[in-house]
C-alpha cells in the first residue's frame, strides 16, 4: 500500500472546482475527485494552524492534548509528567506511529514543526524533508524534494509520503511569471461595494483598513509581495485579495499535477491512495478578516478533503459524503482501513465500516475551537454554527454568534437574537461535549482558560493600547471606545 496525502495550507474547500467554485482553481485536484470521494463537512477541530495538525496527528482534540494556541503554555502539549515513559505519548500513539506500528515508512516535506516550534510533531517519521524556510516557502521549493523521493522510493511498498504545499497562505507569493490567470475571472458575487464600505468602518485585526495585521503597514514589503494586498479601500483591492489567494491555490495545484506525473513515471499512480486535504480555510471578506484564520466559524474549520482508495472509493467515484466529521476521524479511519486498532486515547472515531458499506458516518454535531487570534469555541450541527466567543480577538463580535451555513454561506446574518431557541441547544450541546471532554481528559486544565488567563490570544497580546490610538486616529473612535470597554486589562 502506497499513501500520497497533499497539504495544501489555508486551503478553503469552496475555492475548489470540486466544491462547485467558478473560477478553474483546481484542474489537477479536480481530477482525483472525479476518480475519488469528496467529504463535504470536514472540519478541523482546532484552528488554525498548529493546533489542527496537533489534532490530527494526536487523534485528539486540543483541549485533551493541550495545544490549543500559537505562543503561551497552550502552543505545546500537555507534560505527560511522572506517568511518562521512555518516550512521551505522541510518540507511542500518533498517527504516524499507528503507520508505524503496520510497517509504513513514514516520510514527511514540510516546514511546518520547525514553523511553529512543533517539535512534538516530528514523533514517528522516518524521513523529514524541511525545505528550511520555515513556511514561507512556494511551491516550486517544495515539489523537487517531493518528486526526488519518489523517483527514488515510490515502487517500494508501504510508504506514506506527507506534502505540505503553503501558496494559499498570506503573503499570496505565486511567482511573477505564473502571471495573472483570474485576470478576467468574474469575483466571487457576496462581496459587494457596500459591505467592502461596511468593512471599512469595522475594526480588528486583518480588516479591509489593516489586511496585514493591525495597521496598513504591518508585514513585508510590497515589492517583494506583489500580488498582497495592504487594504481594502477599493474593489480593485478586493479583486487582489481574491486573485492572489485563487493563484496561490491554482500554483499549488500545477505543482500537485507534477507529483502525480512522477508517480505515473513510477508506474504507481493508478495504485497509490491520495488524500487531499488543508488544516483550515481562510477568511476572505467573512466576518470583516481579509486573508486569514482568526475565528472558529464555518469558513475558517471547514476543510477540503479528498480520497482516492483504490478498490474502496471506485464504486462511489465522484460522489460526496455530506456527514460531519472531524479530520481527525480520517486519521482513525485511514489506521482501521489497513488493519490496525484506534489508540484508545484518540478521539478521533474510524467509520470505516459505514466508508466500506456506502455510509459517510457523520456525527450528530461538533464542535470546534480557536484560541490563537481569538478565544472561540462553535458548535456546528445543522444547518448551523453557533461560535461562542471568550474573547473576540479586538473584531467587537457578540459573545454569541448564529449563522445558517447553507443560506448564509459567507456569515453576512447573525441570527442569535432571532433565533434564542436554537442558541439554547447550541448552548446545551457545547456544554455536554465539554463536560464530556473534561471527564476524559488526561489534565484537569482546559487549555482555553489557559489562554485567557495569560493575556488571550498570543497575536492579540499587547496589541491593544496602539491599535486604540489607530481607530481613534482613523475615525473609529466608537469600535475603540467598545473595545476598551470588553477589555479593561488589556488597555
Amino acid at each position: 500500500m502506497r499513501i500520497l496525502f497533499i497539504d495544501i495550507d489555508t486551503l478553503r474547500p469552496d475555492h475548489l472546482g470540486c466544491y462547485g467554485y467558478h473560477r478553474n482553481t483546481s484542474p489537477n485536484i479536480d481530477r482525483i475527485a472525479r476518480q475519488g470521494l469528496r467529504f463535504d463537512n470536514c472540519y478541523a477541530s482546532d484552528a488554525p494552524c498548529l493546533p489542527s495538525r496537533m489534532a490530527m496527528w494526536t487523534g485528539r482534540f486540543g483541549i485533551h492534548n493541550g495545544a490549543i494556541g500559537h505562543g503561551g503554555t497552550a502552543a505545546d502539549p500537555f507534560i505527560q509528567g511522572r506517568d511518562r515513559g521512555f518516550t512521551e505519548r505522541i510518540g507511542q500513539t500518533g498517527w504516524m506511529r499507528c503507520l508505524r506500528n503496520l510497517g509504513f515508512r513514514t516520510v514527511t516535506v514540510s516546514p511546518y514543526g520547525e514553523r511553529h516550534g512543533a517539535w512534538a510533531w516530528y514523533a514517528a517519521w522516518n524521513e523529514i524533508y524541511n525545505p528550511g524556510k520555515c513556511g514561507m516557502e512556494s511551491a516550486e521549493e517544495v515539489s523537487p524534494l517531493a518528486i526526488d523521493w519518489i523517483k527514488r522510493n515510490a515502487r517500494s511498498d508501504n510508504w506514506f509520503l506527507h506534502v505540505h504545499f503553503w501558496d494559499p497562505h498570506t503573503p499570496y507569493r505565486a511567482p511573477a511569471d505564473f502571471g495573472e490567470p483570474f485576470a478576467d475571472a468574474p469575483l466571487p458575487q457576496w462581496l459587494t461595494e457596500d459591505i467592502r464600505r461596511q468593512h471599512w468602518e469595522g475594526c480588528g485585526p486583518h480588516s479591509a483598513r489593516e489586511i496585514p495585521g493591525f495597521s496598513d503597514t504591518d508585514g513585508p514589503p510590497p515589492q517583494r509581495y506583489p500580488r498582497q494586498p495592504k487594504v481594502a479601500d477599493s474593489m480593485h483591492k478586493v479583486r487582489m485579495m481574491f486573485d492572489g489567494y485563487d493563484t496561490g491555490v491554482l500554483y499549488a495545484d500545477h505543482h500537485c499535477g507534477l507529483i502525480f506525473n512522477a508517480l505515473a513515471d513510477q508506474n504507481v499512480l493508478d495504485d497509490t491512495v491520495i488524500i487531499i486535504s488543508s488544516d483550515h480555510g481562510e477568511l476572505l471578506g467573512e466576518l470583516n478578516c481579509y486573508g486569514d484564520h482568526q475565528t472558529a466559524d464555518n469558513i475558517t474549520c471547514r476543510i477540503p478533503m479528498i480520497i482516492r482508495w483504490p478498490g474502496l472509493t471506485d464504486r462511489r467515484a465522484g460522489g460526496n459524503c455530506t456527514g460531519l466529521l472531524y479530520h481527525i476521524d480520517i486519521a482513525a479511519t485511514m489506521v482501521e482501513l489497513l488493519g490496525g486498532q484506534v489508540p484508545a486515547n484518540w478521539d478521533g472515531r474510524s467509520f470505516a465500516k459505514e466508508l466500506r458499506s456506502g455510509g459517510d458516518g457523520s456525527r450528530e454535531f461538533l464542535v470546534v475551537s480557536q484560541a490563537a487570534w481569538s478565544c472561540q469555541r462553535a458548535v456546528r450541527f445543522g444547518n448551523y454554527i453557533c461560535i461562542h466567543s471568550y474573547h473576540d480577538g479586538y473584531h467587537g463580535f457578540p459573545d454569541v454568534m448564529l449563522f445558517d451555513v447553507n443560506s448564509d454561506p459567507h456569515e453576512q446574518t447573525d441570527l442569535a437574537a432571532a433565533r434564542p431557541d436554537i442558541v439554547a441547544r447550541a448552548g446545551d450541546m457545547l456544554s455536554r461535549w465539554h463536560m464530556e471532554m473534561m471527564r476524559t481528559a488526561t489534565c484537569n486544565i482546559d487549555p482555553m482558560w489557559t489562554v485567557l488567563r495569560e493575556g488571550g490570544p498570543f497575536h492579540t497580546r499587547g496589541h491593544l493600547p496602539a491599535y486604540l490610538k489607530r481607530l481613534r486616529d482613523t475615525g473609529r473612535g466608537r469600535w475603540a471606545d467598545l473595545l476598551a470597554a470588553k477589555h479593561p486589562t488589556e488597555c
